[in-house]
């Protein structure tokens, strides 16, 4: 459950009786919430969910996805919600439907991302020499398939994602930012002499710099969570003797919660396209040391945390050292209050604007 699978959701509030179709499906991962709601509605897989091994190994079959998306029949109907990251909104529809498109950023392993998925040594020479062959077609048909003709309205996760929708598929978009569960985040704020990382081991994500960053330092990190870097993440640790950095794999949610509501400082190294995981951490008062480029500088103020401007071990060592040694002091009410403008209710209330009033009003 990340924010794709939270913007979803909140999606599937709005139309409950939606059909939904999805490239793979598995209940198991997801929210009870989310469960519940799909048990009720009509779910449509495309031919990847026949295969377990979809579920891990999804990005590995990437050549693959548009035609999985395109093979779903969607003529029926007149009101299509996609909510996309890589190829869902290259549905296809029937002339006179209308489609919104939710993007939460042009397909990032294609475009500016390419060499965190597919450099040297992230991945096997065979399938860096195969995306290598396919990137300019893979472009090609991300564009395409966001152009008036297939996508009635844009809307992006942030500015950030909406600069990037103007400059790959030469296409206004609006913003309509996302939200965190503001309702979890109620514990008293308790700071305690940890920072602390919360995420999807993606090579984005840049969980290496915070690693090589508090082994220099010494600092005691906590890292929550897993994913497709785990084994080298984990390797890192061992090879700098980071006795320091402690990973927690599998939390609770109320184990995540206490730790936001006691780190010194959260820490978040990497460049996203939006990020909910500083709203949770500002939500609970922690302010946050973020990388300045991409999302977090849409939502991250000088009241509530420092930026960092180059993605490097000295810059992130330099930014924590600015709150280790109380040179920034932040007020936790500050954070609060940041954090309130996120909220679901806002977030459902601005993409109503942007559907068809004789749509929204089923809503």
């Amino acid at each position: 459950m990340r924010g794709g699978e939270i913007v979803f959701e909140a999606l599937l509030d709005l139309f409950p009786d939606a059909e939904v179709f999805t490239l793979v499906y598995h209940p198991q991962a997801l929210s009870p919430s989310l469960r519940a709601k799909l048990a009720r509605t009509k779910v449509h897989t495309s031919w990847l969910n026949l295969f377990l091994f979809t579920r891990t190994r999804y990005r590995q079959l990437l050549p693959l996805l548009p035609f999985a998306i395109r093979s779903f029949d969607l003529y029926p109907f007149d009101l299509i919600v996609s909510s996309s990251h890589c190829v869902a909104k290259g549905i296809k529809k029937r002339p006179g439907a209308f489609h919104l498109s939710y993007i939460h950023a042009p397909m990032r392993y294609m475009w500016d991302r390419f060499d965190d998925y597919f450099g040297k040594g992230r991945i096997h020479p065979l399938f860096r020499f195969i995306a290598i062959l396919l990137r300019p077609w893979m472009r090609w048909w991300d564009a395409r398939t966001a152009q008036s003709d297939r996508i009635d309205v844009i809307l992006a996760n942030s500015k950030f994602i909406a600069d990037q929708i103007q400059s790959y598929y030469h296409r206004k978009a609006e913003v309509v930012y996302p939200f965190a569960k503001l309702e979890r985040f109620v514990h008293e704020r308790k700071r305690g002499n940890f920072y602390l990382m919360v995420g999807a081991f993606a090579p984005y994500k840049r969980t290496d710099i915070a690693i090589e960053a508090f082994a220099r330092l010494g600092l005691p990190l906590k890292i929550v969570g897993h994913g497709q870097d785990e084994a080298k993440l984990y390797a890192l640790k061992e090879r700098l003797n980071a006795s320091n950095i402690e990973f927690i794999a599998s939390p609770s949610n109320a184990m995540i919660e206490s730790l936001y509501s006691e780190c010194k400082a959260f820490v978040f190294p990497g460049k996203e396209d939006f990020g909910i995981t500083p709203l949770e951490a500002m939500a609970s008062g922690a302010p946050v040391i973020a990388y300045g480029e991409g999302g977090a500088c849409e939502t991250v103020t000088s009241e509530t945390g420092v930026l960092f401007f180059k993605q490097t071990v000295d810059a992130l060592c330099d930014a924590v050292m600015e709150v280790e040694s109380g040179r920034l002091v932040f007020d936790e009410k500050h954070c609060k209050n940041r954090a309130q403008f996120f909220t679901e209710q806002r977030f459902k209330s601005e993409v109503l604007r942007f559907i068809p009033s004789k749509y929204s009003e089923r809503a």
